[in-house]
């Protein structure tokens, strides 16, 4: 009930549409039914003889049956316009719900898996909807009133009806009992179909370069058969349901043919009532069929929107306080004996017992061995995860008082895996601020290093970026994504490896820009060269999710035994590199 609840909130201002199709359908079912006992009255006035009679009821019927046409149509018309309507509304829901979420949040649901559910799920869920606000109205209303109607002609014809409705009823429930855990296995499915996909198509560089195209082709067609043996299961119990009500319809038509027809020679029904029984009876037996289109459909949906429910119902774990701090005073920065787990578990802890002292303005380097987390650490100071224990402070204030947009506007992060988006360069820079003026940009790409690249393309700032960035360098992108997070304007600058792809010298001009133009900025800078961060006032060595050590580089070559190794591994790294 809940998740039903969950769902009608999408109908908003379709509401109107969405009450008035089934309005539509009932007055389509009525004048439907009207004309089909009309129909009677018209055979029996052929059998007399009777023109004028025949000229009246023949030009009634002719007029009900087009009112059933008027309104069945509009029906239908309204009908798909609030389906449609109420499958925009949902795609919104679910995509501005996604926008919410914190890093831990979108842990829980995969790329492939999301791109499902505000796809082929939401269609499923739509079609669903079109059929319950029309079909799902007009085959019981058909049902209804067909025996009504046919009760009133014939006791007997309509008992025989009403004996076989049970049989397709439990018939149709054992059918959705079973089909509907199959349906539910290859939704899931497909989420991994997705995620192949993507993954090939991402990296498909990588799967030329290593001839690997077999593999991938082989892995594709293991999760198409998996798909295709449980939509042949699922789709196969279903089937079921045709058999069935063709069964019915069967032996109802021969039960109702050996009835009329005794009671006919017994000079009990007339032709009219025998032809209008059996139109009755065929009404409410393809009702009948109906209503078992919308069983499987039911089934197929239940399973898609129990999906798309689970997103729409996932609890934001970020959120502000009632009366949030809406101003960064600076870019200082403390933990107090932080600790973060990914799992929320204490014997599973990412970072443990951090203490660190940051002054506003300062060049902070942050150096460790994969799986140090390094970039958990800097995650903390955005709140783009929030501390299992302890508190951090930015600006003298914990992070969690903050308004959140607050706080991420004067906290500009590069991330490992900045992403450019389709549009031009000076368009994906403008994320940073979307009124920056062009000389704004050019300035921020400057300090970046971009502005020469940039340059050298036909088109300069105007030149088009594919999708992910895919026509430009590792060591472009790097730069663009830095000349973004300095149109911000920010308090504090984190560039998580954000160098690693550009030569030292670049790394060495965009740090002296750093250290001139924005030396009021604290900048934290992730790397895995010492060159990089060489000459930052601190330098954090973390080890295992701890701080191993905090001091400059003259002081740490002396007291962190990690940091001198890795200093004088790359050492002797370059000066080998430089003989050869």
């Amino acid at each position: 009930m809940k998740m039903i609840k969950q769902l009608a909130k999408s109908v908003r201002e379709y509401k109107k549409k969405a009450l008035l199709s089934p309005v539509l359908i009932t007055l389509e079912v009525v004048f439907e039914v009207i004309t089909t006992y009309l129909v009677k009255d018209l055979i029996d006035a052929v059998e007399m003889g009777s023109m004028d009679t025949i000229i009246r009821i023949g030009a009634l019927v002719i007029f009900i049956a087009l009112l059933a046409l008027l309104f069945g149509v509009l029906g239908g018309k309204v009908a798909c316009e609030a389906s449609g309507g109420f499958a925009k509304n949902l795609r919104h829901d679910l995509y501005y719900k996604i926008q919410e979420f914190s890093f831990a949040n979108i842990d829980k649901f995969s790329t492939s898996s999301i791109v499902t559910r505000l796809t082929t799920d939401v269609s499923r869920i739509q079609r669903a909807f079109q059929m319950m606000i029309r079909i799902t109205f007009r085959a019981p209303l058909m049902l209804i009133f067909s025996m009504i109607m046919l009760y009133t002609l014939n006791a007997k014809l309509a008992n025989i009806i009403l004996c076989i409705i049970p049989f397709l009823v439990i018939g149709f429930l054992i059918i959705m009992y079973f089909a509907f855990p199959t349906f539910e296995k290859m939704f899931k499915t497909y989420d991994e179909l997705n995620n192949v996909v993507q993954e090939n198509v991402r990296g498909v560089r990588v799967v030329k370069a290593f001839v690997n195209e077999d593999f991938e082709k082989q892995k594709f067609n293991k999760i198409s058969k998996k798909i295709y043996d449980l939509s042949v299961k699922a789709e196969g119990l279903t089937t079921y349901g045709r058999p069935l009500m063709q069964a019915a319809m069967y032996v109802g038509m021969i039960l109702i043919s050996w009835v009329s027809a005794k009671a006919i020679i017994a000079g009990d029904m007339t032709t009219g009532a025998l032809s209008t029984a059996i139109a009755y009876a065929m009404q409410i037996l393809s009702s009948l069929m109906m209503l078992s289109m919308i069983f499987v459909m039911m089934i197929m949906s239940k399973a898609s929107a129990e999906r798309v429910f689970e997103i729409l119902n996932e609890e934001v774990d970020l959120k502000n306080h009632e009366n949030p701090v809406m101003d960064v005073k600076d870019g200082s920065i403390e933990f107090k004996n932080v600790d973060f787990s990914y799992v929320k578990d204490e014997n599973k802890l990412a970072l443990k017992n951090v203490n660190l002292k940051i002054k506003s303005g300062e060049t902070i380097g942050i150096i460790g061995g994969t799986g140090s987390s390094k970039t958990t650490l800097v995650q903390m100071i955005p709140r783009l995860y929030d501390a299992t224990s302890g508190e951090v402070l930015v600006g003298g204030v914990n992070v969690k008082d903050y308004d959140i947009e607050t706080l991420r506007n004067q906290v500009a992060m590069v991330l490992q895996k900045n992403e450019l988006f389709s549009g031009t360069i000076k368009e994906n820079i403008r994320w940073g601020n979307e009124n920056a003026t062009d000389e704004e940009v050019i300035k921020v790409c400057k300090l970046a290093q971009a502005d020469d690249f940039v340059n050298s393309f036909p088109d300069k700032y105007d030149t088009h970026i594919e999708q992910g960035g895919t026509n430009v360098s590792g060591g472009q992108k790097q730069r663009l994504c830095i000349a973004r997070a300095l149109l911000k304007k920010p308090k504090i600058l984190i560039l998580d490896d954000s160098t690693s792809a550009v030569d030292t010298r670049t790394d060495a001009l965009i740090r002296k820009a750093f250290k001139e133009e924005i030396p009021n900025t604290t900048k934290i800078i992730i790397a895995q060269r010492i060159a990089s961060v060489e000459d930052a006032d601190k330098i954090i060595v973390l080890n295992e999710g701890k701080v191993e050590a905090v001091g400059n580089h003259e002081y740490l070559m002396k007291n962190s035994e990690i940091y001198k190794e890795v200093y004088t591994s790359q050492k002797k790294g370059g000066s080998e590199d430089e003989t050869k």
